[in-house]
């Protein structure tokens, strides 16, 4: 019999669900954010409703944080499972108002993973309280929905990626809620530039197989998958707030192996900022430049290199002297490639000539019925 690993969930499902074929295994933390990638079809809505107990494969696993949900002898039904599943349409009583939608899911509990009157706050719920369904938007459906998964104290919360009109509502929450709350959460999708904003994890399916699992900047930087091989690669990383350097303007950010200077606003040392490094911005150098304008200059060694189209190289370049730091991508062509003499294993520096840090956005201002002016959801890139 498997053994639940606490801090874990673990999925295992193999078999077929309407003559279509499913073999997704992946094991990923517990916490955070875990992204569920792959194109239309692939069976990322299969998996979520095999988590959640509505859809049903005999010999399935499924625990989460050491509680095993389904094994060869147990099989725990969706209304015994503490998951909040969101939609991508959700289905809310039409006759009852937001707060009483809100409430009646609401367990009677001294396990509170979030308060009603501070998910009011979180998701912009006050001005929708006494509105009935049928006068949202869709979007305002959607952070109801969200708000009812959430007072229903799950221990895993399922969203299904928003319609496309419904985006620029709802993926600032999403972040809010990653900034704010412990709960662990799998997103549904099918567009990587929302994973990149705010994603952990990352398991990518195809044809109904889950074909890798791990860390999202880890993913992003193997050769062997094909999000290093896309136009736009690009490398996700957490770093860490070290200071500030108020004469020029400068956030200083930690990541392991590197030290970055990145033009920004002051952040609150320790915190953690989201940031976004594309292979397009980042060139190689066999020696320390003596002068240059670039502010990002590491020692770094060549892990890997693979042909972009006929002209250009990708290279997964591993910072610190050593090779032993943080992995990032580099697009330079082929005629650099060879006329640098560079290999794989090679010790080179790497010049980051632009870092994009992504920015927790605040909720539109109709959401959250602020009078203050609207900032827009996105990125701020930084030239260094």
């Amino acid at each position: 019999m498997r053994i639940a690993k606490p801090g874990c969930i673990e999925v295992a499902f193999s078999g077929s669900l309407a003559s279509i074929p499913l073999d997704a295994q992946f094991t990923v933390p517990a916490k955070g954010i875990t992204a569920i990638f792959g194109p239309p079809g692939c069976g990322q809505t299969t998996v979520a409703r095999c988590i959640a107990g509505l859809e049903h494969l005999p010999t399935g696993f499924c625990a989460i944080d050491g509680e095993v949900w389904q094994d060869e002898s147990t099989f725990r039904p969706p209304n015994l499972r503490l998951i909040g599943y969101v939609f991508q349409q959700p289905t809310l009583f039409p006759r009852l108002s937001v707060r009483r939608i809100l409430l009646q899911g609401a367990p009677k509990s001294n396990r509170a993973l979030i308060e009603f009157d501070d998910l009011v706050e979180l998701l912009g719920l006050a001005p929708l309280l006494e509105r009935s369904p049928s006068h949202l938007s869709g979007g305002e459906r959607q952070r109801v929905a969200i708000g009812r998964a959430l007072l229903s104290q799950p221990r895993l919360l399922v969203i299904e990626e928003p319609l496309a009109s419904h985006h620029r509502d709802i993926l600032p929450f999403i972040e809010r809620l990653h900034e704010k709350l412990t709960v662990p959460i799998i997103y549904i999708s099918h567009d990587m530039a929302d994973i990149e904003r705010f994603a952990d994890h990352l398991v990518m399916m195809n044809h109904g197989t889950v074909t890798a699992a791990g860390p999202l900047h880890v993913l992003q930087s193997d050769p062997a998958l094909p999000l290093a091989a896309r136009r736009d690669a690009a490398v996700s990383l957490d770093a860490v707030v070290g200071g500030y350097d108020g004469r020029y303007g400068l956030l200083i950010l930690r990541l392991k192996g590197a030290r970055l200077l990145v033009p920004g606003t002051p952040l609150t040392p320790g915190v953690r900022q989201r940031l976004c490094i594309a292979a397009t911005d980042v060139s190689i150098a066999r020696e320390a430049p003596r002068a240059s304008s670039i502010l990002n200059v590491f020692p770094a060694r060549i892990k890997a290199s693979l042909p972009f189209g006929a002209a250009e190289i990708t290279l997964v370049l591993a910072l610190e002297a050593g090779g032993s730091g943080t992995q990032i991508l580099a697009r330079i062509t082929r005629r650099s490639f060879d006329a640098l003499g560079l290999s794989d294993g090679l010790d080179v520096f790497a010049e980051i000539a632009r870092i994009s840090l992504v920015v927790v956005c605040e909720p539109p201002v109709h959401a959250m019925a602020a009078s203050m002016p609207e900032r827009d959801a996105g990125q701020a890139s930084a030239a260094g």
